[in-house]
């Protein structure tokens, strides 16, 4: 499993476990639902900025996100 399928796999685990939508985390990163998506399904490769964002908005670290 590479980086940006891990970071799919946890960030939809997380977002599910906060009850939370893509459009919630949309509005809590500043990035849109569209593009959480994308990183939810590993579609695209989520640079380091959004990464720190998304950890912020689930209140975790960002190495929680890309454990394998």
């Amino acid at each position: 499993m590479d980086l940006k399928e891990a970071l799919a796999i946890n960030l939809r685990r997380l977002r599910y476990e906060r009850g939370l939508t893509q459009e919630d985390v949309a509005g809590l990163t500043g990035i849109s639902a569209r593009y959480v998506g994308a990183i939810e399904r590993a579609r695209v490769s989520a640079s380091v900025t959004i990464l720190g964002k998304l950890a912020d908005a689930l209140n975790v670290d960002p190495s929680i996100l890309i454990a394998r």
